[in-house]
């Protein structure tokens, strides 16, 4: 049996961190006598990815997600604990290593300000030892999959923040990785421009067999691309399964958004279920999933009832009580 393409065990990382007050007084205090406490970014957090598989990795802000993968990377070495991604250990940054894997950042840019994406890939070629034929036929697959056209010829700083993002992948995915760790990558896109980043890494990942750590806040990337999430909260590792079973335990309901064209006894949709929203034309219901079948079946038989849909609660709405169950330290 093949090792899994990411496996975390025990992954911890803690800082030094400096505090001082405001003030003159306390900045010259600190010169002589600095006062420091240990912050925890990751507390012995355990899971593995499979080749091939698109994980969800989620959690609130500060929760350790970048933290983790950086050290994934080998951008951080752990304070405790040991990880191998592509059956390597990413702290000794091997250049068969750094060949196997890439780290996209939605919050950081690696294209070159004042010149054409094209420079960017072309010194990336040079850095990964890409022959002419390697780089070309890279260059053009992802040219093709992510619709650059002429865009990788203007320069950067003239880019819209699609196009830059769109380059930003080509530029990282060049030299072809096995392993993806993707952060935020669609952060500050709009909707179509979202969409295309999402097809493009479900493209990416089915024909190269790519292994993909997805980490966003837009839970719309999660839903389109991960059967399976990690959660990790306060630098634990809170969940790791199945999206679907994680909604199931944590609402056990069904949303039945109905749009009506004329009114229903308020009486008669609480019978049914909750009433969370009835504004106009619009009821949302939420209904116990046992009964989904049964209060559908009686809705319908209503003419009033013009269009009906069933829905999982909101992705965010679960992820919130996950979180506000937070176990005492």
């Amino acid at each position: 049996m093949s090792e899994p393409a990411v496996v975390a065990r025990g992954l911890s990382k803690s800082f030094e961190v400096h505090e001082r007050a405001a003030g003159l007084g306390a900045t010259l205090r600190s010169l002589f006598h600095r006062k420091t406490r240990t912050v925890v970014a990751v507390d012995d957090v355990s899971f593995s990815v499979e080749a091939g598989e698109r994980v969800g990795f989620l959690g609130p802000n500060g929760a350790g997600k970048t933290t983790t993968l950086k050290m994934l990377s080998g951008l951080l070495h752990p304070s405790r604990g040991e990880a191998r991604v592509a059956g390597y250990e990413p702290k000794r940054r091997d250049a068969a290593f750094l060949r196997q894997i890439t780290l996209v950042m939605g919050q950081k840019q690696q294209l070159l300000w004042d010149l054409p994406p094209a420079e960017t890939f072309a010194l990336n070629g040079a850095l990964y030892g890409l022959s002419a034929k390697e780089h070309g036929e890279a260059l053009a697959e992802l040219t093709e999959l992510l619709e650059l056209g002429d865009v990788s010829k203007k320069p950067t700083r003239q880019l819209s923040l699609g196009e830059r993002m769109r380059c930003e992948l080509a530029a990282a995915l060049l030299h072809r990785p096995s392993v993806l760790f993707l952060d935020e990558p669609t952060i500050g896109l709009d909707v179509a421009m979202q969409l295309k980043v999402r097809e493009f890494v479900r493209t990416y990942n089915e024909r190269r067999g790519a292994t993909v750590l997805l980490t966003s806040h837009y839970m719309d990337d999660v839903l389109a691309l991960c059967a399976r999430v990690v959660i990790i909260d306060e630098g634990r590792l809170r969940y790791d399964g199945s999206l679907s079973a994680l909604v199931e335990k944590m609402r056990p309901d069904k949303r039945v958004v109905l749009n009506l064209g004329a009114a229903l006894p308020r009486e008669d949709l609480e019978r049914l279920g909750a009433v969370v929203e009835a504004s106009g034309s619009r009821v949302v219901l939420h209904v116990r999933r046992d009964r989904t079948r049964e209060v559908v079946s009686h809705l319908l038989s209503h003419p009033e009832v013009v269009d009906l849909t069933i829905e999982d609660p909101p992705l965010e709405e679960v992820l919130r009580e996950l979180f506000a169950e937070r176990p005492a330290p």
